[in-house]
């Protein structure tokens, strides 16, 4: 049987019996066929709201915006396992990233749009300018449920404008269109969220970057906004916001009052399997108590008592003014100078660990938000700055430009390094940020990350793998994390397999963080965790939970099928990170790398790190023989 329905793209049925299969504008039986992304179950006395899911393809070129039907091989596929995938599709990996060859994708993970703890991670896609291959940055925000929400699977921007003007996005209920930027190109991004606000409404949300992506420099990262509409949620690495600026692409601005409509099969096992979830986080020490209180700086004393916080340019593994610039001192500032000041809040909708936060100035208004563990270590410890205030007024330089603010601090550490201001000089260092913003030749070689800063002035001491700077971990009291500093497709990133957890706090099991052993093979297992975590939207911090409580990814494996009405199994959520770092993998073989770019530099192995004393000595054979297996796409 199959009836007509007259002309609506999103219908509410309510049937009393049998299993139905709507597409868009038709309705047919078809009996127990597996079906889902778009294609709903209606069991008996449900109702169910039609959303289709399609890609919005965006030329730049020719300034046009159409819905694509989600090709069949991308059904499965969400948040970074869909960035990649289209990546390896669609572009030449020899292109230049910021050419007409290259593009910019944006993809909500699986599970976002609905009710799912923590499921509001939002992936950017593209060839980097920082490491000249494939890279994925995401961030917790509002966005992501309001993309899904509105039925996007992905926006795939492409192509180069003739003109000089800069345009929007705007993306609402009604559909999608293109219109000059005017007045907002140019601005920071506080200043763009303001005034873009006063164009439309103030329930906007805005993805957009800032001066430094404009200006195509390689350290731009990408602002989103957090749930109180602040610019600070970023996807930060790799570039990927000169990627976006290099397409005149100011802005895309979401209006929707969507945030949890995307489809679920199975409303109730969907809500019951979530309420588990949510208490399995709130249970554990980690993402139910550390998190919550002291937000992710909570680490700062942490890894500093571990002698891993590296120092003064990697120089040393603790720092003397840990604790002036750590989680708990935030905490009490916040409270102490009240306002809008939070320790800790949450930077999306859904979430419950609660790790984000607004930290005040003396008079009680928001200076940044949020000032991470990696921020507070790269803006702080990283140049022996101990003034929290300090580090404050780093961060909000860098949101405003649009700067990853690990880079940025690799970039002052350079500096540093070449004499160009003191180490500790926090007002030094403000002033050498601020040229960025001034657009300065010493801006501009700034705004291009560390390794641009230690090639323009000599400097070998760079801690840098693929051109990306090392994140706040030594790799030499840390070294699982050194293995995926090394290993990963995406230049020196802990997300991509955030060893610390077993190496220093114990979740899921112990690795001696200052031994070789082990740690190639438990980076790899967290490499492949973690693909599918991003592909599925989660916030990587779910992930200690995961390893503590053995009823955790049964859990997210029943909320994945009661979502789509499938029947996965863990193995196929594993085959998922397997098959992301595949694709990832042969991405960067066809853009040129090999295995002597899976490399830590040189002074790793050479310079013993104090309080240990210890080398980088995991042997580069031991890596390559585990990254083998990710070199042939199924």
């Amino acid at each position: 049987m199959i009836n007509k329905y007259a002309g609506l793209n999103s219908l509410a049925f309510s049937l009393r019996k049998g299993l139905f299969y709507i597409h868009k504008r038709y309705i047919c039986c078809t009996g127990m066929k597996s079906l889902h992304h778009g294609d709903i179950y209606l069991k008996s006395n449900q109702t169910v709201v039609l959303i289709m899911e399609k890609l919005l393809r965006v030329n730049m070129s020719n300034l046009t915006v159409k819905e694509e039907k989600v090709p069949e091989a991308y059904k499965d596929l969400g948040g970074r396992g869909l960035t990649s995938r289209i990546l390896l599709d669609e572009i030449d990996a020899t292109c230049h990233p910021l050419g007409e060859g290259s593009k910019l994708i944006v993809a909500p993970g699986i599970l976002s749009g609905t009710k799912c703890p923590n499921s509001g991670r939002l992936s950017f896609g593209g060839k980097s300018p920082l490491t000249g291959g494939i890279k994925e940055a995401n961030a917790g925000t509002p966005l992501a449920h309001k993309l899904a929400s509105l039925g996007y699977k992905a926006i795939i921007v492409e192509g180069l404008p003739q003109g000089e003007g800069y345009h929007l996005l705007h993306i609402s209920d009604a559909g999608a269109r293109l219109e000059p930027a005017g007045e907002l190109a140019g601005l920071g991004t506080y200043e763009f969220n303001s005034r873009v606000r006063g164009r439309y409404h103030e329930k906007i949300y805005c993805i957009c970057v800032g001066p430094a992506g404009e200006r195509k420099m390689a350290n731009a990262g990408i602002s989103c906004n957090d749930p109180e509409g602040g610019p600070g949620r970023f996807a930060g690495r790799g570039g990927l916001g000169a990627v976006m600026g290099s397409k005149k692409l100011k802005a895309i601005v979401v209006d929707t009052g969507k945030t949890f409509d995307a489809p679920v099969v199975d409303k109730e096992k969907y809500s019951e399997a979530s309420k588990k979830f949510a208490r399995i986080l709130r249970e554990n020490p980690v993402s139910g108590e550390g998190l919550p209180l002291y937000g992710t700086n909570v680490l700062m004393n942490i890894i500093n008592e571990a002698g891993a916080l590296p120092t003064r340019n990697f120089r040393y593994g603790r720092f003397e003014g840990a604790s002036k610039i750590s989680g708990e001192e935030l905490s009490a500032r916040a409270k102490a100078r009240g306002g809008v000041g939070a320790p800790t809040h949450n930077c999306h909708p859904g979430c419950v660990i609660r790790c984000s936060n607004i930290y005040p100035d003396e008079n009680g208004e928001a200076l940044c938000s949020p000032i991470e563990y990696e921020t507070a270590w790269a803006l702080g410890a990283n140049l022996e700055i101990d003034d929290l205030d300090v580090v404050a007024r780093l961060n909000r330089i860098c949101n405003d430009l649009g700067l990853d603010t690990i880079d940025a601090g690799g970039a002052l550490g350079v500096a540093m390094e070449a004499g160009i201001i003191p180490f500790g000089d926090g007002q030094a260092a403000i002033n050498l940020l601020e040229e960025v913003g001034k657009d300065t030749p010493l801006g501009h070689i700034i705004g291009q990350g560390a390794d641009t800063v230690g090639k323009t002035y000599g400097v070998t001491r760079v801690a840098t793998v693929k051109g990306q700077h090392l994140p706040a971990y030594d790799p030499r009291a840390v070294k699982g994390i050194g293995a995926t500093y090394a290993m990963t497709t995406m230049g020196a990133d802990h997300t991509a397999g955030y060893a610390v957890t077993m190496n220093v706090l114990k979740s899921g099991g112990y690795v001696d963080p200052l031994k070789a052993e082990g740690q190639v093979a438990l980076s790899v297992n967290l490499q492949v965790a973690t693909a599918a975590l991003d592909a599925m939207g989660l916030c990587i911090f779910v992930a200690f939970a995961l390893l503590d409580n053995p009823d955790g990814w049964p859990t997210v494996l029943d909320i994945w099928n009661a979502k789509n009405g499938d029947n996965h199994s863990i193995d196929d959520i594993m085959e998922m990170g397997r098959q992301v770092l595949r694709v990832e993998r042969e991405f960067n073989r066809r853009a040129g790398f090999t295995p002597a770019h899976d490399r830590l530099p040189e002074f790793f192995r050479r310079e013993p790190l104090p309080p240990h004393n210890t080398v980088f000595d995991i042997p580069p054979e031991e890596m390559d023989q585990m990254n083998e297996q990710f070199n042939m796409i199924k």
